[in-house]
Order: structure tokens, then C-alpha cells, then sequence
């Protein structure tokens, strides 16, 4: 049955992410809202991978926008880290983002097309004062490296010059450049080529373990779910339907 509630929490010192009664608004009309999440509650522990499925429009990506306070809920706590997202002032808030990074479904509009891939990724690393220039660029190679692809290749050109697979190894790069704790990945390899979408899949998993990264994974795709996640939390109208390891879910679906 579809509700809301603490019945999906663990209540475990280990939670990186703590979302509780969570609730987003739109209004459609003068006399009428519509509650895209309605009084979501869950936690993410440390190190695993939550994905959450649905039918579109279910409230996923709403969730995870609000889970970044883009826009803030209507209500609820969001908990990352022991700080209430909810309560942060902007300043605060700007801060506690670099801790948790989004991966977007379209790469290639989700990059600038007017920057070059160096400027994309220096970007975040020279608002947050991250070092000297030279450790910047050292930093830089190291994660386009680490993401398969060869700097002196490609830092001098622009996003409109490569594939969408490649792209998204520059969000990817881009997305890990401030050392973020999470990573919410929305819909990340649903506008790919079916035979670039594993190799995506692949990259985030090597990143995962890499990096001890905690992810919120977002799609539709029960076959790609199935392959990334540790639990899997299925949305239906902005609720939860049920949470479960994706074997057990996958073999004894309670929907």
C-alpha cells in the first residue's frame, strides 16, 4: 500500500541522508494544488545505493530537487550529514550542496556550451577557493583520467563536440570535482545509446567505490535498478509503495 509516515526508516546512527513527513506543492490552478511528494519518509545509509522507480511524473525528480532544496519543500526535514537542509540560510545551504552533487538525464544541455571542458570543471573548484591554479589543473587531469577520458583530448574543447556518453563522463568529472559524501544521479544513462548506458553504469559503480560515495539513484528502467542498487524504493502519485533489496523485490514484489 502506498503511504507515507516513518514505516521506511531504519532510524541507524549510519543514515547519511534522513528525509522525514517530506511534502512538495504545486499549484495548477487558482482553487487547485496537487502534492507531486506527499509525506515521503526514508533514509539513506552511508556507502549504499538507494534507487528510486516509478512511472513518470510519480514525484522522483521533484524529490530529489527538494532533497536540494531546488525549490524547498512545503514541508518536512531534510537531514544530510546531522544538519536540517530545511533550516540551513542561503549561504549555508550553498555550502552544504557541495556535499551532495546531482547528476542530471540529458548531458549534453546540462553542460555549458560556451565553456571548454577545463572551465566546466574549474568552475566549482575556483568559487570554493580549492587550491592554486596548478592544483587545480593537477586535479582536474586526475579526474577526467578517472573517468576515461584523455585530458590533453579534450580540455581545450567544448561539450557540443562529443558524444553523449562522453558527456556525461564530464558531469561525472564535474559532479566529483568538490569530493561530495552523495551523488543523487537523475535518470543518468536514460538519454544514452543502450550499449554507452552500461558502461555509464559501470563508471558509477568504479566511482562509488572509489570515492566511498553514497548515491540516490532516479529511473525508470527495473533492468538498470537492478544492476547499480542496494535498496529499492518504488514511488507511485508522490508515495512510497514499498522498499526492499532489489532481490526481494524483484522476486516477491509486494506491487
Amino acid at each position: 500500500m502506498a503511504g507515507s509516515g516513518t514505516a521506511h526508516m531504519r532510524n541507524t546512527v549510519d543514515a547519511v541522508l534522513t528525509v522525514r513527513d517530506l511534502t512538495v506543492e504545486f499549484r495548477v490552478a487558482k482553487d487547485k494544488i496537487v502534492k507531486a511528494v506527499s509525506g515521503l519518509s526514508f533514509d539513506v545509509v552511508r556507502g549504499e545505493t538507494l534507487a528510486i522507480v516509478g512511472e513518470s511524473g510519480c514525484g522522483k525528480t521533484t524529490l530529489a530537487r527538494a532533497i536540494l532544496q531546488l525549490p524547498p519543500p512545503n514541508s518536512g526535514e531534510v537531514i544530510f550529514d546531522g544538519t536540517d537542509m530545511t533550516l540551513l540560510p542561503k549561504e549555508n545551504l550553498r555550502s552544504a550542496r557541495t556535499s551532495m552533487q546531482m547528476i542530471f538525464q540529458d548531458p549534453i544541455s546540462s553542460l555549458n556550451p560556451r565553456m571548454t571542458v577545463h572551465q566546466l570543471i574549474d568552475e566549482p573548484l575556483e568559487i570554493w577557493d580549492r587550491g592554486t591554479r596548478a592544483e587545480r589543473d593537477e586535479r582536474i587531469n586526475k579526474l577526467l583520467s578517472s573517468v576515461g577520458l584523455e585530458p590533453d583530448l579534450v580540455l581545450n574543447r567544448r561539450s557540443y563536440e562529443f558524444s553523449g556518453g562522453q558527456c556525461q563522463r564530464i558531469s561525472i568529472a564535474r559532479a566529483l570535482a568538490l569530493d561530495p559524501r552523495m551523488l543523487i544521479c537523475d535518470e543518468p544513462v536514460s538519454a544514452l545509446d543502450v550499449s554507452i548506458q552500461a558502461q555509464i553504469l559501470n563508471l558509477l559503480l568504479f566511482m562509488k567505490e572509489t570515492y566511498g560515495l553514497t548515491m540516490l539513484f532516479i529511473s525508470h528502467d527495473l533492468a538498470v535498478v537492478k544492476a547499480i542498487s542496494t535498496r529499492v524504493m518504488v514511488m507511485y502519485l508522490g508515495k512510497i509503495c514499498e522498499v526492499a533489496p532489489p532481490d526481494v523485490l524483484y522476486s516477491k514484489p509486494a506491487h
